[in-house]
């Protein structure tokens, strides 16, 4: 289990759950436009928000942004390492830098001893795409033995300093160099894990990526917070980082709902049975495993497995809760008890 630390007032690492995090794309000096973009990444249910802070104004706008806002701030340093110290003292509930780029040693413990001082946690922010030229031309490129030694290096500078309130993230483009990177690191440290996959494309390449990457990270159970990387609306990434929560089993906040992908068996439009349940049914109102099945392969078992579920036949179809078969009728009906009884299970869960 890694060291747990604290942004703001939510828990990373220590077997906290694992957190969400996004980053805006409005101009940060443009307090207005991005506190509206923070309050629509809330919404959505992120945790944790980064801002890019890449000039004086972006430092001195955080002190009235993060008063606006519900969730704690990060903020994104590159090159220059004077906005970190300016970021601080205006508010950052944590600070992001790349190693790669922030300067010599000197720079980073002026960063540190601030960081000391507001009690302000630093994530070492690694990516392939910025290691420093001497790990590059050491390594032959941005490899994942680059990418640990950079984070490694300034981990030690920030330990001679007595700070370790640390996370560290090594990203790449490429889904196995970054898996590999974090499973080598994991066995080396005990600092919480910042998870995610960088410049991952557009949008379904970069779901795709994210889904596999961070996915199998989790199931190894390594990383303690994560952030999808796309090229779109940043409450995409968000939405996307919560259903990959759910698909390996780290959240349970609302409906799973299992369906077939259909075959030639199929005698129902199991489609329009899905979209149904999911269009009639509230979210994020509690966990329910629903199961919507086509045939009698694998719908009966599926059915039984779930809370509550439906396996279809020739125009007919069974339903089954808790395991048990409690109504036999025509499609349309058995989908409207399955909908009728989800929304009454649902109900009793928040009283």
């Amino acid at each position: 289990m890694t060291k747990q630390i604290l942004v703001g007032g939510v828990p990373i690492g220590g077997g906290a759950p694992v957190s969400v995090q996004s980053m805006t794309n409005t101009d940060t000096r443009d307090v207005e436009a991005t506190v509206a973009q923070i309050e629509r990444l809330t919404e959505a249910g992120c945790n944790i928000v980064r801002s890019s802070v890449y000039d004086l104004k972006c430092a001195t706008a955080l002190r009235e942004i993060k008063s606006r806002i519900r969730i704690p701030i990060v903020a994104d340093i590159h090159f220059d390492y004077r906005l970190a110290i300016a970021a601080m003292e205006n508010g950052a509930d944590k600070l992001r830098f790349n190693p790669g780029n922030i300067g010599d040693e000197s720079r980073v413990k002026a960063v540190v001893h601030c960081a000391r001082t507001h009690h302000t946690p630093i994530r070492i922010g690694v990516n392939a795409g910025s290691i420093e030229p001497a790990l590059r031309q050491k390594y032959g490129g941005p490899t994942t033995e680059a990418m640990i030694e950079s984070a490694l290096k300034h981990v030690v500078i920030l330990e001679r300093e007595g700070f370790t309130d640390i996370v560290l993230s090594l990203k790449a483009s490429n889904v196995r160099d970054t898996v590999d990177a974090y499973r080598a690191v994991s066995k080396r440290v005990d600092y919480p894990l910042h998870v995610g996959v960088t410049e991952t494309g557009d949008v379904a390449s970069g779901i795709i990526k994210s889904a596999a990457g961070i996915g199998a990270l989790l199931l190894d159970g390594i990383g303690d917070t994560i952030r999808v990387s796309l090229t779109d609306d940043p409450v995409h990434e968000v939405e996307t980082g919560l259903k990959i929560l759910r698909a390996v089993g780290l959240l349970r906040d609302d409906i799973e709902l299992v369906s077939c992908p259909t075959c030639g068996r199929t005698r129902v439009d199991v489609m329009k049975m899905v979209e149904a349940v999911n269009m009639r049914l509230p979210h994020k109102k509690g966990y329910l495993k629903i199961a919507v099945m086509g045939c009698a392969v694998n719908g009966p078992g599926e059915a039984r497995d779930a809370d509550i579920g439906v396996a279809f036949g020739d125009g007919n179809g069974i339903l089954f809760e808790k395991g048990q078969q409690v109504y036999h009728g025509a499609a349309d009906e058995v989908i409207e008890r399955l909908i009728e009884r989800a929304n009454e299970m649902l109900l009793m869960q928040q009283k």
